[in-house]
C-alpha cells in the first residue's frame, strides 16, 4: 500500500502508470468509492450508477477495465461512456442518462480515467459525487475505503453488477446547438485537439455552430506525437500561432489532455493567459447581466493578474479571490453564487447559461460567440480588442520552479521568513501579503507570486508590475531565495 500513498493528491488520484497507479489500485478503488457511496448517499450497491470515461492515454483501457470490475464486483452498475473529454463525464452526471440504459435510476458518480495535461506515463482519476467533484477530504476518505480493500483481500464481495456502453457525446451536441444555434457564421477558427480527446467533439461541434473549422491533431493517440498537451505552456501552441495567422483565422483553440482546460491564441498569433481569457468573458457576462440589473460574482484564483480583478469591479461586477485548484473555485463558486470563475491554467468554468463545471469545448462555444456578436457589429473587430486594460502593465509567464514534494512545505515556510526577516528584499514597498494559497506578496502595481503546485513537484511562480525591469527583479529575487534555501535543504 505504501507504494500507492502518493497517488492520491488533493484534487485527484495522479501518477506514473505502473508505479503509483496500476490495475490493482483502480480494482480497489473502485470499491472503495462504492462503499463511499453507499455512506454518503444512503443506497444500497444495487441502486448505484456510475458512468465510467476515459482519456485518450495508452493505459486508460486497462486501466478502465480494472475499474469498472471493481466497482460492478460490489454489485454497483457501471455505463462506460469510452474515450471521451473530462466533461463529458461530468456532463453525463449532472445531466443524466437515458431511462431505458439506467434502469430508470439517475446516475450516482462519474469517475474519470485521466492525467489531464500530464506526459504520457501518467496516469490518474477524477470522481464526482452530488454534481461535483470530490473535494480534498472526500478523496481522503475515498483513500481509507480503499486501503482497507487492499489490506483485506478477503473483505471483496463478489456481487455481479450490470455493465453498459452508451456514447453520450450526439446528445452533448445535440444540446450545444440548441444553446447557441448558427451563432459561428462567419467565425473562422483553428482547433489543436492536440491528439488528446477534445478531436471527437469540438471541431465536428464548431462546424455545426456554423464555424468554418481548420483542424490539428484530432486523431487521438496516447504517445502524444505532436506536442504535449497543455495549452498553458506557451511553447506547445506553435503549430496553432502559424495556423492561425496563415490562414487569417480570427482565433485559435486548444485543449489540454482530457479537455477540461482551454488554450486561446488571438488572430495575431498572440497567446491569451488565463486570466486576459476569463476578462473576456466577464465583459460579455457583465454586459449581458447589467441589462438584467444583476451584478454577476466572478472568482479566479491567486496566480491572476490584479488588472482582472480592478477590471471586474470597475465594470459593474464583482471580483472573488480563491486558492487554484478546481475543487476550490467550485466550492467558491457556490459559496458566493458566482455565474463565472478561472483560473490561470485555462480551466473556465459558467454557472451562467451552463452547468459550472469546466469545460472546454463549451468555452470554446462561448468565445466563438463573443467573436460572432461584435463582428455583426464591426466587421474588423479582433478579440484583442477587449484587452486593452492589459496595456499598461507587465505580467511574466507562469515560472515553474522544481522542487521535491516533500521539500515544499518547509521551504515556503522558510521564504516567508526571509521576506519577514527583509521588508525591503524586493526592492519595492510591500503593500499586503495574502496567504490565502502560498504567498502573494503585493507592492504598489503588481505582486511577485509562489504557491505549490496540487499536481507536481513544482512550486508556481507569478510576477507582475508596471515595468519589465521591475517584473523580472522581482522573478530574480523570488528564484534566488528558492535557491539558496533549496542548496542548503538538498545538502544536509
Amino acid at each position: 500500500m505504501q507504494k500507492y500513498e502518493h497517488a492520491f493528491g488533493k484534487n485527484d488520484i495522479r501518477g506514473i502508470y505502473g508505479e503509483d497507479i496500476t490495475e490493482e489500485l483502480y480494482y480497489n478503488t473502485g470499491i472503495g468509492f462504492v462503499n463511499w457511496l453507499k455512506k454518503q448517499s444512503g443506497l444500497n450497491e444495487n441502486d448505484i450508477w456510475i458512468t465510467v470515461t476515459k482519456d485518450a492515454r495508452l493505459h486508460s483501457t486497462s486501466l478502465e477495465t480494472a475499474l469498472t470490475d471493481g466497482i460492478s464486483s460490489t454489485g454497483a452498475h457501471v455505463v462506460k461512456l469510452g474515450l471521451a473529454p473530462t466533461p463529458i463525464g461530468y456532463y453525463s452526471e449532472v445531466v443524466g442518462l437515458p431511462k431505458d440504459i439506467t434502469d430508470g435510476k439517475d446516475i450516482t458518480a462519474a469517475a474519470i480515467i485521466t492525467a489531464s495535461h500530464n506526459p504520457k506515463e501518467y496516469n490518474g482519476l477524477k470522481m464526482t459525487f452530488a454534481k461535483r467533484t470530490l473535494t480534498e477530504s472526500q478523496i481522503a476518505e475515498v483513500k481509507e475505503e480503499t486501503f482497507k480493500m487492499l489490506r483485506n483481500q478477503a473483505a471483496k464481495q463478489l456481487s455481479e453488477g450490470t455493465v453498459k456502453e452508451y456514447n453520450i457525446i450526439p446528445d452533448y451536441i445535440s444540446e450545444m446547438k440548441s444553446k447557441f444555434g448558427r451563432i459561428g457564421e462567419g467565425v473562422k477558427v483553428v482547433v489543436d485537439s492536440a491528439n488528446a480527446t477534445g478531436g471527437i467533439v469540438g471541431p465536428q461541434l464548431y462546424r455545426e455552430l456554423g464555424c468554418e473549422v481548420i483542424e490539428l491533431f484530432s486523431e487521438p493517440d496516447g504517445n502524444f506525437p505532436n506536442h504535449h498537451p497543455n495549452p498553458s505552456v506557451e511553447k506547445t501552441l506553435d503549430t496553432l500561432k502559424q495556423v492561425v495567422v496563415e490562414n487569417k483565422a480570427d482565433i485559435g483553440i486548444a485543449y489540454d489532455g482530457d479537455s477540461d482546460r482551454i488554450g486561446i491564441i488571438d488572430s495575431e498569433g498572440r497567446f491569451l493567459t488565463g486570466d486576459k481569457l476569463l476578462l473576456i468573458y466577464a465583459q460579455d457576462l457583465i454586459a449581458d447581466c447589467k441589462k438584467k440589473n444583476i451584478v454577476p460574482t466572478v472568482v479566479s484564483e491567486v496566480k491572476c493578474s490584479q488588472v482582472l480583478y480592478d477590471e471586474i469591479n470597475r465594470l459593474g461586477g464583482k471580483a472573488v479571490m480563491c486558492k487554484t485548484g478546481h475543487g476550490y473555485i467550485k466550492s467558491m463558486m457556490k459559496e458566493t453564487n458566482a455565474l463565472l470563475a478561472g483560473e490561470m491554467s485555462g480551466h473556465t468554468f459558467f454557472k451562467d447559461r451552463y452547468y459550472g463545471f469546466d469545460d472546454a469545448v463549451y468555452a470554446g462555444c462561448r468565445i466563438i460567440e463573443i467573436i460572432a456578436k461584435n463582428k455583426n457589429i464591426n466587421p474588423e473587430f479582433k478579440i484583442s480588442d477587449m484587452l486593452k486594460a492589459f496595456d499598461n502593465v507587465y505580467s511574466s509567464p507562469e515560472v515553474r520552479y522544481p522542487c521535491p514534494n516533500e521539500l515544499k512545505k518547509s521551504t515556503l515556510e522558510n521564504v516567508k521568513k526571509a521576506v519577514e526577516n527583509d521588508k525591503n528584499i524586493f526592492g519595492s514597498e510591500i503593500k499586503d501579503i495574502i496567504t490565502l494559497d502560498g504567498m502573494r506578496i503585493v507592492f504598489d502595481g503588481g505582486f511577485a507570486l509562489i504557491r505549490q503546485s496540487n499536481t507536481e513537484p513544482v512550486f508556481t511562480l507569478r510576477f507582475e508590475a508596471k515595468t519589465k525591469d521591475e517584473c523580472e527583479r522581482f522573478k530574480n529575487v523570488m528564484t534566488g531565495i528558492l535557491d539558496e534555501i533549496l542548496q542548503k535543504n538538498l545538502t544536509i
